[in-house]
């Protein structure tokens, strides 16, 4: 059976091949009422893919929403252009309601506005009340292409459901990203650990 870490790059994969899929632990932040979490070293030709584990992030506002943006000029600018998708699959804690959905309207279309990680039904600010998932960014290194993204979640939602989350597009630039920033769509993060890797 083939696991996450026998995967490699370079297919075939040959005896030869190089990278294992080993995940380097680069850096972490903790919320603390925070405006937002910003990697803004660490990112660059070291590493073809990085992904970004949000653990527990837990909103200070009730049905604000997790979102991200990714910057070229190291964190001066959160501002690059992006086209996205998504889709949902909910079901309520009374077991009332459940769907597997497309979620237009989290999608962007050559925007430079924040990406929606969570859909657009917010993170319930409850004392236990959260959201945990992982944002994986694909070579943002390149000069060549632009740069992917594919994201999974899942949440606590404000009005007593379990949300599990698929978002994907790619940031329309040729300019290699170096930087990226974490915040909730109203309020701060009250709590929550964002952990960056890189995948070798």
């Amino acid at each position: 059976m083939t696991v996450y870490s026998n995967l490699k790059y370079d297919h075939p994969f040959s005896a030869n091949a190089t990278g294992t899929g080993a995940l380097t632990k680069i850096s972490s932040q903790t919320a603390s009422s925070s405006s937002s979490l910003s990697f803004t070293t660490g990112i660059d030709s070291t590493y073809k893919e990085y992904i970004f584990k949000f653990i527990n992030i837990h909103p200070a506002t009730d049905n604000a929403n997790f979102t991200f943006n990714f910057s070229t000029d190291s964190g001066s600018n959160y501002n690059v252009t992006k086209t996205s998708s998504s889709f949902v699959a909910y079901h309520t804690e009374s077991g009332s309601s459940s769907a597997l959905t497309y979620e237009f309207s989290n999608d962007l279309a050559q925007s430079t506005s924040y990406q929606l990680l969570l859909g657009n039904n917010g993170i319930g600010n409850d004392n236990d009340q959260s959201a945990s998932g992982a944002l994986h960014l694909f070579d943002p290194s390149n000069t060549t292409f632009v740069k992917h993204f594919i994201a999974v979640s899942n949440y606590y939602e404000f009005s007593d459901m379990n949300r599990n989350d698929y978002v994907a597009g790619y940031g329309n630039t040729t300019s290699a990203i170096n930087a990226i920033d974490f915040k909730m769509s109203s309020g701060n993060i009250d709590s929550g650990t964002i952990i960056m890797y890189g995948v070798s």
